[in-house]
This record gives structure tokens, sequence and C-alpha cells, in this order.
């Protein structure tokens, strides 16, 4: 009589066998790739601490973009680097602004045949680094920044993107967004909120890419989500898609499976991750000292945060996957 726990080996004996058992399936159509796009640039510049990514020209975006849709990815999410930054981050809704001159090009190459999303924050484009306009305290003056929101969602609208990622993190800012676009007659264009973005320790390669560094040494705890703190994201969840968010994010997202998990069992609307730029570096620099294969460690990270329940993933893995293992 064998063992009753053979049963359950016994699917596990062949490639094969597992691939025909797995419940779950990560697949290239899954990943949304991150890219930067510098303004003033004439050759892409490598970022040291992001490998394999740079902050790109338009027309080495264009590049990127084409090489990656070849491979089966079809969403992207651009973030700006302009030349010149300002208090209030004016180049943000500029229409001639670099992300809005991006998202023209790749619009005018491919059509509705690319989902094209842009970030909608200020921190890229203001000179002391945080998401809105500074009050005295030297916060964000939350009602202040929604206002300049509102012209970013139209600008971003207006030059091609689709899908409008606002990370800021502010009080009301899916409300604000969607009223801005409705009254802008963009009633189609759609809000993928960041409703779970923690300030976590992880971030530090992004802000190498987006060259920004905090005023006065200063964080951004007073606005984003405390990383001990799971309840309350399933409040900022379900607030923003009370106020209309037609998806919603979790940032980071591998060290925080658990709300994944949660918002998966208690939303129904499409539910991504974004891989940080921070969980990315660690394993790279591992790979480099030879202590684990970059591939199947990018590929069981990439999993876990689909097994969680994510719908789609915002990774800087994703041309690795796409070209080496999907």
């Amino acid at each position: 009589m064998p063992f009753p726990q053979r049963r359950l080996r016994r699917l596990r004996r062949t490639p094969a066998l597992r691939r025909l058992v797995a419940e779950t399936q990560l697949r290239v159509e899954d990943l949304i790739a991150p890219l930067f796009v510098r303004e003033g640039l004439r050759d892409p510049q490598p970022i040291a601490s992001l490998p394999g990514h740079a902050q790109h020209t338009i027309d080495s975006l264009r590049t990127e973009v084409r090489e990656l849709r070849e491979l089966g990815v079809g969403a992207f999410l651009l973030f700006g680097v302009p030349q010149h930054k300002d208090a209030v981050g004016s180049q943000a809704w500029h229409p001639h602004g670099i992300v809005q001159k991006a998202l023209g090009e790749l619009r005018n190459e491919h059509g509705s045949d690319l989902a094209l999303i842009a970030d909608l924050c200020l921190d890229e484009y203001t000179d002391h680094g945080h998401c809105g306009v500074l009050d005295t305290t030297g916060q964000p003056d939350n009602d202040a920044t929604l206002e300049l929101y509102g012209k970013v969602a139209l600008a971003q609208a207006n030059a091609g993107a689709e899908i409008v990622a606002p990370s800021g993190m502010m009080d009301g800012q899916v409300a604000a967004i969607r009223s801005a676009l409705d009254d802008g007659s963009f009633h189609n264009t759609a809000i993928l909120a960041y409703s779970a973005k923690y300030a976590t320790a992880l971030y530090g390669p992004f802000r190498d890419a987006v060259d920004v560094s905090i005023v006065g040494g200063g964080d951004r705890s007073g606005y984003q989500q405390n990383v001990a703190n799971a309840r309350e994201a399933a409040l900022e969840i379900s607030e923003d898609i009370a106020e209309g968010a037609d998806m919603v994010m979790i940032k980071p997202a591998l060290a925080y499976l658990d709300v994944i998990a949660r918002a998966r069992r208690e939303t129904d609307v499409p539910l991504a991750a974004y891989h940080v730029s921070g969980e990315y570096a660690m394993v790279h620099a591992a790979a480099q000292r030879g202590w684990l294969e970059l591939e199947a460690v990018a590929f069981e990270h990439t999993l876990a945060i689909k097994r969680a329940g994510a719908d789609m993933i915002c990774s800087y893995f994703t041309r690795l996957l796409a070209e080496e293992v999907l």
C-alpha cells in the first residue's frame, strides 16, 4: 500500500506535469515595463543602481518600447525627468513637457496597440523632491496639490495616456483627478491609483533614476503609508475605489505580499503591484557576486507577487523575464 503522500509527489515528477498542475501562471502580458525619459539628453544614460536600465532620450525610448513590444510586453509606465525643476513642478503639466512629448511620440507610432500609463506626481519635477506644493511646515499642501494633479492629468490624457497613475498619496487625489478628466471630456481615461504606497527604504535606486533628493534630508512618511500598517492600507484602497479608481496599486510588492493578498480578497477591481527598484537592485547585487541565479530568482519573486493576487506587475525585470524566462 503506497504512502498517501506520494499522490502529491506524482505530479511533480517531470516539467510537463508541473506545468500542467501549476496553480499560478505568469505571462508576459501580466507585466508593465517602467521606463524613464529625460529631457536634454543626446544619448541614453545608464542608471548605475538599476542595472540594465537607463534614462532615455525620446529616440532611445521609442527603440526600447519597440523591442519590448516585439517580446510581447504591452503596457508601459512612463516617468519623466525635466531639465528644469521648480517649487511647483510646472513641467509636469506643460504641454511640451518631457512625458507629454514621449506619450505623443509613442501614441503616434503604436496607435492603440499599447497601454500607455503616465505616472502622475510632482516629485520628479519639484526642486524640493516632495510630491506636492509645500506648506509652511515643509510638507505638501494637500488641497493645493490636488489642483495641480488635475492639470497634470489633463496634460497627460491630451498627450495620449490611456491611464494616469497618481502616486502622491494625497487625500482625495482620485476624486480630484476623475473630476478634472471628466470636465475635460476625457471620460475614457482610466485611473490606476497608487492606493497603498508605503514610505519604504526600498526606493533608493528609483530616486537615482529620476534625480530626486528630498530637501533637508527629509522623507515622505507624513503622507505615504506607514510600513507597519496593513489594515490602514485596506482603508486607503477602499477610499480610492469609492472615489472612482479603475485599478489600484500596491507598492512595494515583494515585502508586502500580505497587503496584496488582502486586497485581492476584499476588492474586485484590477490589482497591480509594483516590484520596486530596491527589490530589483538587491537581487542584481547578489547575482553579480555569484550568490544566486538572477533569472531564477527574478521569476520566483515575480511569480510570488502574482500568486499573492496581483493581476499585473510593474517590474524592472520585465525585459529579462520576457527575453529569458517566459
